[in-house]
């Protein structure tokens, strides 16, 4: 590893690219250890598998993490425990200047893996423009979502009813089917924290999402090759009516320089089946170090720095999401991004994946099941069995 590179691996999205690099250039300043930042954008898997994946053997100082992987590299001791940086030296205003759902899924054990870099739950994003002029109320029922999906379809023009992002990552979607799931009544896991996908629940969710990402009359053609980010810019590119999507995604189609979409979007909460409730997800990016890293010191220092309030707003200006509670209230934030303050709402009713450590392999194995219903005619109930047994010979193995 080059000693005179600081290396940070990064989740590829420009406001990341762009904010880091400020952060960095805003660090060296006053820190000036003379180190050439060396930031390489990666999409998701490439990215766990440069950092994570390597545990200890990984080159790189500091890492974007998804706090979905944080067990497994707790297991496999990839990242650097924060518990004495932060005792000895710890983060303005830490830890009350954060939502405690904002620290929660970074401690595992006692150890801290990581500080909040971006925040945003999911939600759904709608053109507020188009609903007024129409007389539509935004959808609150899933039959509702598909309904309008429709009536706002118009590819003559490049604008869809909604986008999925469907891309196999084994992210979006598997949050996508949680949402639905959870929207339904089920559960990923049984009373005693199993696994259990065989449900009408799951049927029902699966069944949704075949018909609506296969319905040309209301989705986005290309959603089989667009991940999140790339959903999220055809959204800013004013291709869509609504999507259930990250937060983020709506305030940076409020920020970026080509959206189209500026000053005409709103957000609500993700729809759900009658006589269910709503719910939102929290997922959440870290900034952590690296066990290998040659550079610990500064790793923590730099933490240190873009977790301040100034490094949360720079971020947030930049298209992130800031995850500081003073971001989420900051006046100048709510004028830029008139729905901000929705961001205390969406986490007071947001649910979080389970704490697993095999985590990475079953939301792969529900990535398959997904892509499954969606790509074959296959009957939804084969394809959840299918999945059970799947991840019932994962933990098995797990245990062994």
């Amino acid at each position: 590893m080059r000693t005179d590179k600081f290396r940070i691996a990064v989740r590829r999205f420009p406001p990341f690219e762009s904010a880091i690099a400020q952060q960095w250039e805003a660090f060296e300043r006053v820190a000036q250890t003379g180190l050439e930042l060396d930031a390489v954008p990666m999409d998701l898997h490439p990215l766990f598998d440069a950092t994570i994946a390597r545990g200890s053997a990984s080159e790189f100082d500091v890492a974007f993490v998804n706090t979905d992987w944080v067990t497994s590299a707790h297991r496999g001791d990839a990242l650097v425990d924060l518990s004495g940086f932060i005792h000895r030296d710890p983060p303005e205003g830490y830890p009350d200047a954060w939502a405690p759902s904002m620290l929660r899924l970074q401690n595992v054990d006692g150890h801290v893996l990581g500080l909040p870099y971006h925040d945003g739950p999911e939600c759904l994003i709608y053109r507020k423009d188009l609903f007024e002029a129409a007389g539509e109320r935004v959808p609150e029922t899933w039959d509702e979502y598909r309904r309008l999906a429709k009536k706002f379809h118009q590819p003559e023009v490049q604008r869809y009813g909604t986008i999925y992002a469907a891309f196999p990552d084994g992210h979006n979607t598997v949050y996508d089917f949680c949402l639905q799931l959870w929207t339904r009544g089920g559960e990923l896991t049984d009373a005693q924290g199993n696994f259990r996908f065989n449900s009408p629940q799951a049927i029902d969710a699966l069944t949704f999402l075949r018909e609506i990402i296969n319905d040309a009359s209301a989705v986005h053609p290309d959603c089989r090759q667009m991940d999140s980010v790339q959903s999220g810019l055809a959204f800013a590119a004013g291709e869509a009516a609504m999507m259930v999507n990250w937060f983020g995604f709506a305030a940076m189609a409020e920020t970026i320089a080509d959206s189209k979409v500026k000053g005409k979007l709103g957000i609500a909460p993700v729809p759900h089946a009658p006589g269910c409730k709503g719910t939102s997800l929290n997922i959440y990016w870290i900034l952590s170090i690296l066990s290998g890293s040659t550079h610990p010191e500064i790793a923590w220092r730099f933490l240190r720095h873009c977790a301040s309030a100034e490094m949360d707003r720079l971020l947030t200006f930049e298209g992130g999401i800031g995850c500081r509670k003073s971001t989420w209230m900051d006046e100048e934030v709510n004028r830029s991004i008139p729905f901000y303050r929705g961001m205390e709402e969406l986490h007071a009713n947001a649910r979080e994946m389970p704490r697993s450590e095999d985590w990475p392999e079953v939301a792969r194995i529900i990535d398959r099941m997904v892509l499954a219903a969606i790509d074959t005619s296959e009957p939804a109930q084969s394809i959840v069995i299918r999945a059970q047994s799947e991840v019932n010979q994962l933990i098995k193995s797990s245990a062994r």
